[in-house]
């Protein structure tokens, strides 16, 4: 009787293992190879992104320049401060800078780890490609679909968050005109927010070179509207005998306008700059778009990432500087925006619609340069079968060599999240986390994985700090990451209610495990990695220049190598 049970036990136990089984098989079978890339031994962007597996379909218009414009658009950092501004001064006017200041330390430790990956593999599909090259072997296919759908789904959640804070912006300056008489609903919001996605869509349908031009014009907008805050806001001040607070109020004073203890608040406040200093991985989904990849890439990153933390931490101290000392109140100015109560304070109400007008118009730009970020992580993705309806989407338009029809897919699943912001206020910040974690989570795996399973297949390209900087680097990158992670989850009050709660926890696991159910369902049969689309011939052509570059280095030696199967 007991050896029947446990035949039938164990039989039980085989029937429910034997399709997982099946199906890791069918995954490990159909797998893409890996490719042996060296960034350091390749000619020109054409040939590296062959010996990557793929052809240049799009054009290559964006330089260096263009490249640090779309990260520098979308941060776009005085609109993202007049966004979170609340959060920020909840922790006082000290906490708020000195929050900024020290998660920008953090950022660049990102942005350092993120330059060293894109510079060795430049490639639109940046964070999922180098995923699977670095992934373990049994792993790589599924670790690969997931850093890939997070990455593009954190990207959507970006553009939404940025289009809603842009319609709230828009609403602000409609509310200032009106003396306070127009009412602002969240059906009016998401009509605004709407139209945003949708005129930002077509302008990402121009030709490549026309985006190019988008993103410098969007560049010198934002910058143009900072120097404009610097030399206006001051002199209102002054103007008006309001005066300037002291050095003390700037620098030193804390206050704590949440029911959490003031380090706890800090340590919320930190988000105003994890939240504006973001996307910088959008420079890595232009990389095919990108004028000396390797070089203009790793450029466009750094640069933008620094700037914007030095810009950002300026602002604020202009900000406290000119801020009526009754934080609270300007906390819970009826504007919505307490950048808005402070512009209104110092310059009055006609400078202040202005502002807001001039505000709006750089937060359209950067959702149009989201926009054309995420329509290449998605376009990039569908290209190795990673997303629904990837064979219509993958189509690039001939003449423009545009992805119009990604566009067009991101600008639709942009909307469908957009109609949670209806649910309310905690579902809109619950989404606006989802960018948070989602891109953290894309950004630092491939990092964690280079570090271990990968260490031994990293070939530096022209960037590379060096393997003790590197390495160090690295670790910093995977532990703020972790810890972004884990806060982004946490409610802006400890007692909260369903109006507040933070569901971030309960949005972002969701979207994880319904990825992954869709996965092993069904996409598994389509998504083998990145593959090649490349011609048996360009292939071969691949092949004999990587021949003659692997003749002209010094051989690998023996415990460099694994039992991995290379390919070209």
């Amino acid at each position: 009787m007991h050896l029947q049970a446990s035949n039938t036990g164990h039989t039980t136990a085989h029937n429910i293992l034997s399709p997982t089984s099946s199906i890791m098989e069918n995954i490990k079978s159909n797998e893409a190879s890996i490719r042996n890339i060296d960034a350091s031994h390749t000619a020109n962007d054409a040939d590296l992104l062959a010996e990557i597996g793929y052809k240049q379909e799009l054009k290559r218009t964006f330089s260096t320049f263009q490249v640090f414009g779309i990260a520098y658009s979308i941060m776009g950092v005085l609109p993202s401060i007049a966004s979170l501004s609340y959060l920020g001064l909840s922790a006082g006017p000290a906490g708020f800078l000195w929050a900024w200041f020290s998660a920008s330390i953090m950022i660049i430790s990102v942005a350092l780890s993120m330059s060293e990956l894109a510079s060795a593999i430049p490639t639109s599909g940046g964070l999922y490609y180098w995923t699977f090259y670095y992934a373990p072997v049994k792993y790589r296919v599924i670790f690969s679909y997931f850093i890939g759908f997070c990455n593009a789904m954190a990207l959507c959640s970006g553009l939404v968050s940025i289009c809603y804070g842009n319609a709230q912006e828009i609403l602000a300056a409609v509310y200032l005109s009106h003396d306070g008489t127009f009412e602002i609903t969240t059906g009016k919001t998401y009509g605004v927010f709407a139209g945003c996605v949708i005129t930002q869509a077509f302008c990402t349908c121009l030709s490549s070179k026309r985006i190019a031009w988008l993103q410098s014009t969007s560049a010198i907008c934002n910058t143009g509207i900072i120097i404009l805050f610097f030399i206006a806001v001051p002199i209102g001040n002054s103007v008006n005998n309001r005066g300037f607070n002291d050095g003390k109020f700037i620098f030193g004073q804390v206050n704590n306008f949440s029911d959490w203890p003031i380090g706890f608040q800090f340590v919320l406040s930190l988000f105003t700059a994890v939240w504006t200093i973001g996307a910088f991985d959008s420079c890595v989904h232009m990389s095919e778009e990108a004028k000396n990849a390797s070089h203009g890439v790793p450029i466009g990153i750094l640069s933008s990432v620094s700037f914007c933390s030095i810009l950002g931490f300026f602002i604020i101290i202009c900000i406290n500087a000119c801020v009526n000392p009754n934080i609270k109140d300007v906390i819970g100015t009826d504007t919505g925006f307490p950048l808005a109560q402070i512009i209104y304070d110092s310059l009055g109400r006609n400078w202040a619609i202005a502002f807001m007008s001039l505000i709006a118009t750089c937060q359209w730009l950067m959702g149009s340069s989201i926009l054309t970020a995420l329509s290449r992580q998605i376009w990039a993705f569908a290209r190795d079968d990673g997303l629904p309806f990837a064979s219509y989407v993958k189509v690039v338009h001939p003449k423009l060599k545009v992805p119009i029809r990604a566009v067009i897919f991101a600008c639709v699943i942009s909307l469908a999240l957009g109609c949670l912001c209806l649910a309310g206020t905690a579902a809109a910040n619950a989404l606006f986390s989802l960018t948070v974690s989602g891109n953290y989570t894309a950004w630092c795996t491939p990092v964690l994985l280079r570090l271990t399973s990968g260490r031994s297949r990293f070939k530096p390209g022209p960037f590379y700090m060096g393997k003790t900087l590197s390495t160090i680097n690295s670790c910093i990158t995977c532990s703020w990451g972790a810890f972004v992670i884990v806060i982004s989850m946490i409610p802006a009050n400890k007692s909260v209610d369903k109006k507040d709660m933070n569901y971030t926890v309960v949005i972002t696991c969701g979207v994880w495990i319904l990825s992954m159910v869709y996965f092993f369902v069904y996409k598994y049969k389509h998504y083998h990695g990145p593959k090649s689309n490349l011609s048996p011939e360009e292939e071969g052509a691949i092949e004999a220049i990587m021949d003659h570059n692997e003749a002209e280095q010094i051989p690998v030696s023996s415990n460099e190598k694994n039992d991995e199967k290379y390919s070209v």
